[in-house]
């Protein structure tokens, strides 16, 4: 069969369903990633309740060979409460990333004019402490495939945690407040909101702007992932995680193997 941006669609999907993994896609079919991951999202019959972004740091954009952030849906299927189980594929290559992310509480429509980042914060409701799983479904792992890949692949979203949400938030300095992973009762990682594009709320009015071009709104109710602040940690299924967001508290998974 000839390779389609519908060909590479039904088979990531299928990947991310089944466990298994695809082999790299021409670039060429890819575009920039988006309209695969669209074709995704639709054809799963799955709601979006939200986005991540990614590449956010420049520790992660080294990783991952980019320069820019890319965003990703969050389908209901695979978002979890804190204290859930979470099933993973070990042939995903799982990762864990300790992030914020945010309600909105007013919608943000397309329009001409870019977003302000006061209006984006007007626009933003309660922070959550939030896990984010992430790996590959195309071969050679989320190292060696390009940003268009990960893009066309959700963002290598492999699943989304989010704690309670909190107005406390405001009351801090969001770059300077540090988080942390706890993995089977070890502290094995940490780093403060400023490894997100300097500020988590940048992330907000970069994802604000970047839906806003492609004539996407970001509607009230939806919770947006906004990056990780502790870089990517190997995880596998049995692993107990922790992410510690001091003031603003934790949020936790458990990990089985996907079947």
């Amino acid at each position: 069969m000839t390779e389609t941006q519908d060909t590479v669609a039904a088979a990531l999907w299928r990947a991310r369903i089944d466990g298994s993994v695809v082999p790299k896609p021409q670039p060429g079919i890819l575009g920039d990633g988006y309209g695969v991951q669209a074709r995704i999202v639709e054809n799963s019959g799955e709601a979006r309740i939200g986005w991540k972004v990614g590449s956010t740091s420049p520790q992660a954009q080294a990783r991952l060979g980019t320069d820019q952030p890319g965003a990703g849906a969050l389908l209901a299927r695979f978002c979890y409460a804190s204290g859930d189980v979470v099933p993973i594929w070990p042939r995903h290559e799982p990762y864990v990333e300790v992030e914020f992310a945010f309600t909105l509480r007013s919608t943000l429509a397309p329009r001409d004019t870019p977003f302000t980042r006061e209006e984006v914060e007007a626009a933003t409701g309660t922070c959550h402490p939030a896990l984010e799983l992430v790996g590959s479904r195309i071969e050679g792992g989320l190292e060696a495939i390009g940003r268009a890949m990960i893009t066309a692949d959700g963002g290598g979203n492999l699943a989304f945690v989010s704690g309670a949400g909190t107005d406390a938030w405001r009351e801090h300095d969001l770059t300077g407040l540090m988080t942390s992973l706890h993995k089977n009762g070890q502290r094995t990682a940490e780093g403060p909101g400023e490894r997100a594009l300097g500020d988590p709320l940048n992330v907000m009015v970069w994802l604000a702007n970047h839906c806003r071009e492609r004539g996407i709104p970001l509607t009230a109710g939806e919770i947006v992932s906004t990056g990780t602040c502790t870089g990517l940690i190997g995880v596998a299924p049995g692993d107990r995680l922790v992410g510690d967001f001091g003031p603003l508290g934790q949020v936790r998974a458990s990990l089985t193997k996907a079947t």
